[in-house]
Formats: C-alpha cells, sequence, structure tokens
C-alpha cells in the first residue's frame, strides 16, 4: 500500500512557473485526504509557495504535505498553521562567490552573453544557485522555444562543471542550470524525506515529466529505486492522480 506520493512541479503539476490551476489544486487537496503528498523540485520556498501552497483549498490536509525545495536540500512543514524550514542546507558565502564566478565565466564559454533575457540569469536559492538562460520573468513561449533539444544547456553544463569540479551542476527546468552541492538531485532529496517522514521508499511512488536518462526526474528511479510514473503533461498528472484517489479511498 503506497502512503505518499511525490511530484516534480514544473511540467507536472504545472506550467513552468505558473500557479496549480484550481482543479489541481482541488485534486492535490484531496489526495492529501487518502495520503502523504511531497512536492519536490528546483525552484525555493517562495516559489513553492505562489505555485502550490497558496493555491490550495481549505480542505487539503497541511500536515500530510512535504514541501521540498531547491532539489530537497531544503524541507517545509506546516505545523500549528504556519509554515517552517525542518532543515536548510545553504552554501556558505564564500561557496557562493565561487560558483556565481564560475558561472559567470561559463556564461562566457557557453557563447550566452548578449542573448535577450527577461531579469537576473542567477538567482541564489541558499542551498542552490541557479542559471536562467532567459531570465527569472521570461515568459513561458519563449522558454519553450529556447533550448527544446538541450544542446545549449547541455553546453551550459560542460562549462560550468569544469569550473566547478566539487559540486553538481544539472540540468533543471526549461532553461534552466542549477548548481548544487556533489550528489544531489531527486533521489537525495527522496532519501532525506525517507529520513524524516518514516516512510519507507516501497511505500512512495513518484510522478514527473522527465523520467529519462539525462531527465532531472531519471534519478528517482534510477538511483532511489522509487517506483515511478512518466507523465507527459498535467492532463496525464491529473488523470493518474485521479485514479490514485481511487486506489486509495
Amino acid at each position: 500500500m503506497k502512503k505518499l506520493v511525490a511530484f516534480d512541479l514544473d511540467g507536472t503539476l504545472a506550467e513552468s512557473k505558473a500557479p496549480l490551476d484550481a482543479d489541481m489544486a482541488d485534486l492535490l487537496a484531496r489526495l492529501t485526504q487518502v495520503a502523504h503528498v511531497c512536492v519536490i523540485s528546483g525552484g525555493d520556498w517562495p516559489q513553492f509557495e505562489k505555485q502550490v501552497v497558496g493555491r490550495l483549498p481549505r480542505k487539503a490536509l497541511r500536515e500530510k504535505l512535504w514541501i521540498m525545495p531547491t532539489t530537497g536540500t531544503k524541507l517545509y512543514r506546516c505545523t500549528e498553521g504556519h509554515w517552517r524550514a525542518v532543515y536548510r542546507e545553504d552554501f556558505s558565502g564564500e561557496e557562493k562567490r565561487h560558483i556565481l564566478d564560475a558561472l559567470d565565466k561559463a556564461v562566457d564559454a557557453a557563447g550566452f552573453r548578449g542573448e535577450k533575457t527577461w531579469g537576473e540569469q542567477i538567482e541564489d536559492r541558499g542551498s542552490q544557485i541557479t542559471f536562467s538562460g532567459l531570465g527569472q520573468e521570461a515568459p513561458l513561449d519563449a522558454k519553450k522555444k529556447w533550448d527544446p533539444d538541450r544542446k545549449k544547456r547541455e553546453a551550459m553544463q560542460k562549462a560550468a562543471q569544469k569550473e566547478l569540479p566539487g559540486l553538481s551542476v544539472n540540468i533543471g527546468g526549461s532553461t534552466s542550470i542549477d548548481v548544487t552541492r556533489k550528489g544531489v538531485d531527486k533521489a537525495y532529496g527522496i532519501e532525506r524525506l525517507v529520513e524524516e517522514s518514516g516512510i519507507g521508499k516501497a511505500e512512495m511512488i513518484f510522478m514527473g515529466d522527465a523520467v529519462y536518462p539525462g531527465g532531472n526526474d531519471f534519478s528517482v528511479p534510477d538511483k532511489a529505486g522509487v517506483d515511478t510514473v512518466a507523465v507527459g503533461s498535467i492532463d496525464e498528472t491529473r488523470r493518474a492522480i485521479e485514479a490514485i484517489i481511487y486506489c486509495l479511498s
């Protein structure tokens, strides 16, 4: 019997950086009534607050929610009506300066200097530094067209990894590169979730839209060994959640 359902966020529950629609928010609320629910992604807490937490209806059982920003290097829980960080694995100031300098060099090495952008390209998320090729505020249509074959992000990843051999440089969302400590991926986040929740991996199921070699959800089945549902769209996620609610009710 599954006790916890974990989700990627962008492309799985909602469009990139967009809030959950009313139907998805209602489905997640219903899911909390039959299982624990985790959302794990590369965004920071304010993004989760806007996209997920702030969209949930009153009937959602918030004590059964596990919110894991920055690929699981942070965990937020709701206790006594307030959301609090259970842990945060933030970089030191010296580590951040080193990463920012390396990313600046990698932008030149990958040939990204001078491209049209919307907002800042580099964001400090505490435990993760994220480079967004088109900037943090880029419109969805531009993001979808920018790097559909991942070649641009792979070039940036290679350049950044050369500058940061002791850290992990991973392809994130549709335009992003995430820098974390070595070994941090969604499998790492799942391992931390097991520790904090006491729920075994055999009692979990994960859904994501990038469950393929090189995709940022692939480590969950490949390394963590958690049963995984690969979804091709947000509508597919909806149908899968409805099926799980029916099975667990």
